[in-house]
């Protein structure tokens, strides 16, 4: 009895702590502007470029401005282009809940 009240006890926490973003219902998303669309293209091909760079002959400092750009470029990309993003918290009740009803 006692592994069943912790049990939800835990789950109760997780779902009032965790940080879900919800999906946008689909009438209110918004398209993409031209500007928005030009500036994920060139973020894009940024990270193609960079991809593609020999990083074996770049000093260690290089190779820190580079991951420190790209993780600068991956948020301007996430903002840019909206999405549902999903908080370890959510996904763990998700596996328990379909635990529990399988």
């Amino acid at each position: 009895m006692k592994k069943i009240i912790y049990s939800l006890v835990l789950v109760f926490t997780l779902a009032i702590s965790a940080n879900t973003v919800s999906a946008a219902d689909k009438k209110d998303r918004k398209e993409m502007t031209a500007e928005q669309q030009v500036q994920l293209q060139r973020i894009t091909n940024r990270v193609e470029e960079i991809k593609a760079m020999d990083k074996s002959n770049l000093t260690k400092v290089e190779k820190k401005e580079l991951k420190n750009e790209l993780k600068e470029m991956k948020k301007q990309a996430r903002a840019v282009g909206g999405g549902v993003y999903l908080s370890v918290g959510a996904i763990i009740i998700i596996i328990l809940l379909l635990i529990l009803i399988l």
